[in-house]
């Protein structure tokens, strides 16, 4: 499937963002693992959570739905999975092989966890290495890459980690082993990640701590199920947040928006260079913040990425650049590295496609310099990647040409109908599959 996009427009209206893809992933996995019957509202019904959905019911866990984002959750305890019948296919979701690795490190089972040609060319070793420290047995093809074949009955013991990198998966990982291992796993990461799986877990029950930056549970508890009401994924109001701020005569309001404070990178972002963005109605559902973000169309100015935001909007930056690419002057980004092994080089894929339509740049190995411009049109390659294809969509808003952009099946892993509701709001887009 390709989009094709006609140059300009406006965006107005009011939309709901589909559930964050993170808490939809965790809502499944530690309700398969609590006590009890876990209710689900607001799930993310893409791709990638709904691989994770299937890995557990081939693990023996009973999972009505998803049905209009509703999910229950049938729990077997920690130590009631069973071994799936097949390798696990976790399509496109590094977060499924992720953070299932440190789930199933435990398990008294083997099994084995597998993915599409770009999982299999994302790197494992980062999970590989600290679940080695804990006893756990899992290998990876060259370079540790999937396919993961992990060993099971094993006994796990806790572990002090120092995270190499800023990385929610890899602190997850460490701390859903630490679930089956003996005594106190913790773990310290660099700069402040995602924490979506610790406040999880504290939501089923299970004793979470961060004291001085350092995240600690013991082995050997118990989840209890609860009910959990997932937000807007704020990576995917990201493109409507940046739409609506570069394209004139814009208005949006975006509701029920997850606004958790490791994730608001891309709200702090867009402020420095100028957005018109306002919260309101803050509340917290579920021990998540969440809240209705309006932006406006407004001038925005090029800027020096702060450090201490660039893990607090590490996925949103393809839309970021695109705000780089409509704004007056240059933007620098810096200690980005971790956007090299996404679902695509994010680096060298975005400034491909932004060389395309005339926006000069210059990759850095950590990062990117744009200069702020006009935007042409031409076609953009996404190499598979849903946040690319986004990216380049809403880009049409400024070029003055044209933009077609090809593979977009990919988007359907973290927005199914992404071009539906953008079309309703006013980008001129259409979705072919000739």
């Amino acid at each position: 499937m390709e989009f094709r996009l006609l140059p300009g427009g406006s965006l107005t209206g009011e939309l709901r963002v589909p559930g964050d893809k993170s808490i939809s992933h965790r809502s499944i996995m530690l309700g398969a693992l609590a006590e009890g019957t876990t209710h689900i509202r607001g799930f993310l019904e893409g791709e990638d959570a709904l691989a994770t959905v299937a890995a557990f019911a081939a693990m023996g866990v009973d999972i009505e739905g998803p049905r209009d984002g509703e999910v229950r959750v049938h729990g077997v305890g920690l130590h009631g999975l069973q071994a799936p019948p097949q390798p696990l296919d976790l399509g496109n979701s590094g977060t499924s092989m992720r953070l299932l690795a440190g789930l199933l490190a435990g398990q008294a089972f083997d099994c084995e966890l597998t993915g599409d040609a770009s999982l299999r060319g994302r790197p494992m070793g980062r999970v590989i290495d600290p679940l080695a420290l804990m006893g756990a047995a899992v290998s990876g093809a060259d370079g540790g890459r999937p396919p993961l074949k992990i060993r099971g009955g094993r006994q796990l013991q806790g572990i002090h980690y120092d995270l190499p990198m800023a990385s929610a998966q890899v602190k997850s990982c460490v701390l859903l082993a630490g679930l089956y291992g003996s005594g106190r796993t913790s773990v310290t990461e660099p700069a402040p990640t995602r924490d979506h799986t610790e406040r999880m877990l504290r939501g089923f029950g299970y004793t979470v701590t961060n004291e001085n930056d350092v995240i600690s549970l013991e082995g050997g508890g118990r989840l209890r199920a609860a009910d959990i009401e997932v937000p807007g994924d704020i990576s995917s109001a990201a493109f409507f947040l940046v739409a609506a701020s570069i394209a004139p005569g814009s208005e949006l309001t975006l509701t029920h928006v997850g606004i958790n404070p490791t994730r608001i990178g891309v709200i702090n972002i867009l402020s420095l260079m100028g957005a018109d963005l306002t919260l309101k109605n803050e509340r917290v559902v579920g021990g998540e913040p969440v809240a209705d973000i309006r932006v406006r169309h407004a001038p925005l100015k090029g800027i020096q990425i702060p450090d201490d935001q660039v893990p607090l909007a590490i996925d949103e930056f393809p839309a970021l650049f695109i705000a780089a690419a409509c704004a007056e002057g240059r933007t620098v980004l810096r200690g980005a590295e971790e956007l090299r092994v996404k679902e695509s080089d994010r680096i060298a894929s975005m400034a491909e496609g932004l060389t395309t339509l005339g926006v000069v740049n210059e990759v850095l190995d950590d990062g990117i310099v744009i200069e702020g411009g006009t935007l042409g049109g031409g076609t953009i390659r996404t190499f598979h990647d849903h946040r690319i294809a986004m990216a380049f969509a809403i880009a049409a808003l400024r070029a003055e040409e044209e933009i077609r952009v090809l593979d977009c099946d990919h988007v359907a892993t973290s927005f199914p109908g992404f071009d539906a509701m953008s079309r309703g709001l006013g980008l001129q887009i259409s979705a072919r599959t000739d």
